[in-house]
């Protein structure tokens, strides 16, 4: 009897085995879903279906043959496909869409160094928080690991960057896989997804049997063994690929302030005398309108610092945006609110904050939310939720009530002496070339309202965010904490395409015009006719300025004073030279520019610049 147990379990054992072996197999899906061998369909269909269901209007890119039956099967179903001249402007753009339009931004590019080319832009999406899909090919999935050309271990790459990683190992998965991704990247702490297409997963049958199937079968047993495994693997690759599916959107997990949590807040704004809100990029995060949230800090009246994507969240010239002097307002402020603000660099990892004030900070991201709170700061209520939705609930809380007048009003005379000294300077001549602050405030007194700024640099670019105002929300660009140089290509591409009636301007160092002056290739074949106003000071003046006095040493940061204009013209946009000889001139030269726009012409301004101080001790580490 104690061998009839043994041989049971062990046949039990055998059968659990082959049930799971058929499983891998896909046998017994396939005794279910039929594999329609003679369907023209291929996955790159599946694909474009779940996008345009998403709502999405755009996929940027760098083709290559693995990735190509999305691309055409996007621009079939009416999804914008736009080529650029490198996979990461093709990511930056796609980041840019994400956050004008509050929906997923799509990019897909080839395998192998067509995603190795991406991580920068990738990383930059995470840090920014911007929902992003990347889309990228890959190696037939028998082929992975045996040499295949372009073939890496992918995942391995995006794992730490994304939220979300996924490769297709069969097409009935292709729509399941995508619309789970376009959620991921906007739920909780939006980011980045990335989706691996192995190339047989998104090609018809009939060419990808021809191309992978058993040509010459290998005699004998084990002969026999391969041939069956492949054709079995290849009928299970397309077994119910083309069944119906729901390619809607799945829904989205935003995290939210307790009702509890808000009550507290009321009452503690209620009690402050001296408060001062620091606003971050999360606050123009859906699903709240960035109009609602404007109105509601107009309604609480508690003077604002504004930050990163936040940047002309109250207009050009509100009583309650505080630009500068940003240091002496937080030691003298009783209650700081941190919504969706962060405690690193920006902030001097939290030191900033006087310590005996009450610090209420929102952030959708825990570890973002507490970042440095062990070190130097200490919330007095901590909420892991989205900043505008806590903004709007606070001002309908508060309703009636606001800071009192004279705190903002302070602050405001504070800001208005430091401009006027900052005006003073633009006034000033540099030993060569033109001054740049007042090139920057010739631009910002001359640049339409409906403008959208896109920050690319480091010294000329930091003078810009003191001096360029952007008229409303959404009306800044600039790469977030991680303070990437070159994504002014791709942000511009991606705002003129969501505001193509809007004016684009982008504020180039020279230096990080290198990255992506090539897109002025793209500019022109794809009608964004933006205007890229370039400080050429023939240096990468942000590291010069303190390698030199510390070090003793330029090496490595002298550039030339190049032709950029002419090389925008050889893409086909127009180029201007400016220089001390055209001071007089400066504005005529930027209205002509803006005409040249609107007529449908990229236009870049090579604009000689000289030296100043006025970002003396600023950081660059």
């Amino acid at each position: 009897m104690e061998s009839c147990g043994v041989v049971g379990a062990l046949a039990g054992i055998v059968v659990a085995g082959l049930v799971f072996a058929a499983y891998k197999l896909g046998l017994l899906y396939q005794l279910f879903h039929k594999t329609e061998t003679k369907s023209p369909r291929h996955g790159g269909e599946s694909v474009a279906e779940v996008l345009r269901a998403h709502g999405v209007k755009y996929v940027f890119t760098l083709v290559g043959g693995h990735i190509s039956p999305i691309l055409v099967a996007c621009e079939k179903l009416g999804i914008r496909i736009v080529d650029t001249r490198h996979e990461a402007t093709a990511v930056f753009a796609a980041d840019a869409v994400a956050r004008l339009s509050g929906t997923v931004g799509v990019a897909a590019v080839t395998a192998g160094p067509g995603l190795t080319n991406t991580v920068t832009a990738v990383k930059n999406a995470q840090m920014a928080e911007s929902p992003l899909l990347l889309m990228g090919g890959a190696a037939g999935t028998l082929l992975q690991g045996r040499g295949a050309l372009q073939d890496i271990d992918q995942m391995s790459l995006f794992k730490p960057l994304c939220k979300f990683c996924a490769s297709i190992r069969t097409v009935r998965e292709i729509v399941p896989t995508v619309r789970k991704a376009l959620a991921i990247a906007q739920s909780g702490t939006p980011g980045p997804v990335f989706i691996e297409f192995p190339i047989d997963t998104l090609y018809p049958f009939h060419l990808v049997s021809k191309e992978f199937g058993v040509k010459n079968p290998p005699k004998g047993l084990m002969g026999k063994i391969v041939t069956w495994y492949l054709n079995n693997h290849l009928m299970n690759l397309y077994a119910g690929a083309w069944e119906t599916r729901d390619v809607s959107p799945l829904p989205v997990d935003i995290p939210q302030a307790t009702d509890d949590q808000v009550q507290k807040c009321i009452e503690l704004v209620s009690r402050a005398k001296k408060p001062v809100i620091l606003l971050g990029s999360q606050a123009t995060l859906p699903p709240t309108p960035v109009d609602d949230i404007r109105r509601a800090l107009e309604d609480l009246g508690i003077p604002c610092f504004l930050g990163g994507m936040s940047r002309g969240m109250l207009g050009k010239d509100s009583p309650i945006h505080i630009r500068q002097n940003r240091r002496d307002a937080l030691k003298e402020a009783d209650l700081v609110l941190l919504a969706g603000t962060v405690c690193d660099f920006r902030l001097s990892y939290g030191r900033v904050l006087n310590r005996r004030s009450k610090i209420i900070a929102v952030n959708r991201d825990k570890t973002q939310l507490l970042k440095n709170s062990d070190m130097f700061w200490k919330p007095t209520i901590a909420i892991q939720g989205d900043a505008g939705s806590f903004l709007m609930r606070l001002s309908k809380g508060l309703k009636g009530h606001r800071c009192p007048e004279e705190w903002p009003q302070s602050l405001k005379e504070g800001d208005i002496t430091k401009e006027n000294t900052n005006r003073a300077k633009a006034d000033e001549k540099t030993e060569h070339h033109l001054n740049p602050l007042k090139v920057l405030h010739r631009v910002d007194e001359l640049m339409a309202e409906d403008s959208i700024i896109v920050a690319d640099g480091g010294d000329f670019v930091g003078s810009a965010a003191y001096i360029m105002r952007p008229r409303g929300p959404l009306r800044w660009l600039d790469p977030g904490a991680f303070g990437t140089l070159g994504v002014g290509g791709g942000f511009a591409l991606g705002a003129k395409l969501c505001r193509p009636d809007s004016e684009v301007w982008i504020v180039y160092g020279d230096g990080s015009l290198g990255y992506s002056v090539a897109e002025f290739d793209t500019f022109t074949r794809h009608k964004t006719p933006v205007i890229a106003v370039v400080g050429n000071d023939a240096c990468w003046s942000q590291i010069s300025r303190e390698q030199v006095p510390i070090l003793g040493s330029n090496v490595a940061c002298g550039l030339a004073f190049t032709d950029y204009h002419v090389v925008a013209d050889g893409y086909g946009g127009k180029g201007y030279l400016v220089g001390r000889e055209d001071e007089d001139r400066i504005s005529d030269i930027i209205r002509e520019a803006q005409r040249e726009s609107h007529e449908g012409k990229a236009v870049l301004l090579n604009v000689l610049i000289g030296k100043t101080n006025f970002r003396e001790g600023s950081i660059s580490v």
